[in-house]
């Protein structure tokens, strides 16, 4: 579909770091004469075997973002990149847990810088981004606490939401029910990955001890027809990121991925593409592979549109602002 790039886009489901060019990490590496070859390629890609190394390779790629401005320059460089998708609402992931460590006022001079970056990008490229919090489950909940106290006070305009990443075969998602708590409490909109290494118990249980909105992947509750009716009817939102869950190994070729069988059974799906470089993928490819698998043409792309405007983490005027933009020709 050729028109696919022009078409207005919101995104839900982005880690920052996970966002992070490769050309980007290794510019940032030579500076600080930090050696990272160990996690490229021979052609320059982030080069993992599978999820653990994956996460291990991730987590390498962070340490050479180590002061405010490296956070400033990460984020001017992924929303420059999200825009020229047509992305017009974003939603990154931020951890405190890379920024200072989780300590309070460190963060608060990460996030100034990145929210600076933000609104700079707003500006020149007309792309609104907020901030969901996300503590890392594989740090464990006392860290979490601390990722969420984060959260709590430097809630507002900017940090919209709070979320769970990490390893989902480590731990319980009630495990981190106080830090959910605490930012529920805060006001913020409350989101966790399940469903993707977890199975369908691990979305059940998600929204059971944390009280979500809406499930990062969650595409393994279609393994459970009772769950798939329970997400239908209470309307729970699925961040779905279909080109990471076969470059994982979650589902084996995008024909077997169930994202159109959780629509057509009336689950609520939006599409991201969750760490893009990590798998050599772009919204818009996410969009044309959808396209040529399923069929779906611009009725489909613009209702799942509209359902990540309903379940964004955002105020009524910015929602009401992207909303207008989402019907401009």
């Amino acid at each position: 579909m050729s028109d696919l790039k022009a078409l207005p886009k919101l995104e839900l489901h982005l880690h920052l770091e996970g966002a992070a060019p490769p050309a980007f990490i290794r510019a940032k590496a030579k500076q600080k004469h930090i050696d990272l070859s160990r996690i490229f390629d021979a052609q320059g890609h982030y080069s993992y075997r599978d999820f653990t190394e994956f996460l291990r390779i991730y987590e390498a790629a962070c340490t050479v973002l180590s002061t405010p401005q490296d956070f400033h320059d990460l984020t001017l460089a992924v929303l420059e990149h999200s825009a020229a998708q047509g992305v017009i609402y974003t939603e990154a992931f931020l951890s405190p847990d890379f920024c200072g460590g989780g300590d309070l006022g460190a963060w608060r001079d990460y996030l100034a810088a990145m929210e600076a970056a933000a609104a700079q990008a707003e500006a020149g490229m007309g792309i609104t981004m907020r901030g969901c919090v996300t503590c890392i489950r594989h740090f464990g909940p006392a860290q979490a606490r601390k990722i969420a106290v984060c959260a709590q006070e430097t809630a507002g305009d900017f940090v919209t939401g709070f979320g769970l990443a990490g390893d989902e075969n480590m731990l319980h998602p009630k495990d981190f029910a106080y830090a959910f708590d605490a930012a529920r409490e805060a006001g913020l909109g409350l989101t966790a990955h399940a469903g993707e290494w977890g199975g369908p118990q691990s979305v059940r249980d998600a929204l059971t001890h944390l009280r979500v909105s809406r499930i990062g992947h969650g595409v393994r509750a279609s393994e459970d027809p009772a769950l798939v009716d329970d997400l239908a009817e209470r309307g729970v939102v699925l961040e779905v990121c279909p080109g990471s869950n076969v470059a994982l190994g979650v589902t084996p070729h995008l024909r077997d991925h169930p994202i159109e069988r959780l629509r057509t059974r009336g689950v609520a799906v939006t599409v991201s593409t969750d760490d893009p470089p990590f798998f050599h993928t772009t919204l818009c490819q996410e969009y044309q592979a959808l396209a040529d698998q399923f069929g779906w043409e611009m009725p489909e792309f613009h209702a799942i549109n509209h359902t990540a405007l309903d379940a964004a983490f955002c105020d009524a005027a910015t929602r009401a602002a992207i909303a207008t933009r989402l019907e401009s020709p």
